[in-house]
């Protein structure tokens, strides 16, 4: 099995290829990574049509490069991607698609936590296509730890940025049924987490799972 990731960012690329050894021992994986989409996504406060160009270019690449299956590494670009499955043969699967699966079989009130804005609208949409793919119906809350982000990158001030992300999953724990972590980068916090009595989820290890699930869907189709 071959699967091609493809990242706005290298900061989760160890920890991806990790569990991919670990979940789906066997697999190939290569990688596709091109940090300056992300910059130009935080830039502008969105997506752009010149990122979405090079991200259709690059899922294109990734089938003409014989990938079996694409893993989108990105929340922010979460909406390119879904776009992209119309053009592309090959499954293209986000890492936010099996926490937004479960957050939805979990509680009909769902939080969601984001340090960077930019992330909040195509996560939103994540979680919303999945819930009427699943036929349920829910209530969506995002929380937003503005400039939590920010701070880290421009300071490494770890500590403010671990305050002010838990201080939004607290609250978001307190109004809903689950609470859904938007970016993979949030799975430092997880040590942080164990005290929350509503469930608390994150991306990584959850979403390699589902991308197994898609995978032994298509090789029982081989």
């Amino acid at each position: 099995m071959e699967i091609m990731i493809v990242e706005t960012s290298a900061v989760s690329s160890e920890l991806l290829k990790q569990l991919i050894k670990e979940i789906i021992p066997g697999a190939s994986v290569h990688e596709i990574i091109d940090s300056s989409l992300i910059d130009e996504v935080v830039d502008n406060g969105g997506v752009t049509p010149h990122v979405r160009h090079r991200m259709n270019t690059y899922f294109r690449f990734a089938e003409e490069l014989g990938a079996d299956i694409i893993l989108n590494q990105c929340s922010s670009v979460g909406d390119v991607a879904a776009r992209a499955q119309n053009t592309i043969q090959i499954p293209i699967v986000s890492i936010d698609k099996g926490m937004a699966v479960k957050a939805v079989q979990t509680g009909s009130r769902i939080g969601l936590v984001a340090t960077v804005a930019t992330t909040v609208e195509p996560s939103s949409n994540n979680i919303l296509r999945t819930a009427k793919e699943l036929g349920r119906e829910i209530t969506l809350t995002p929380y937003l730890a503005d400039g939590a982000m920010d701070l880290l990158i421009k300071t490494g001030d770890k500590e403010t940025h671990n305050k002010m992300v838990i201080g939004a999953v607290e609250l978001a724990a307190k109004e809903n049924d689950v609470v859904v972590l938007a970016q993979g980068s949030m799975v430092v916090l997880e040590p942080l987490l164990a005290h929350f009595e509503t469930p608390v989820l994150l991306s990584p290890r959850i979403g390699i799972e589902y991308l197994k699930s898609v995978i032994d869907g298509l090789e029982k189709k081989i």
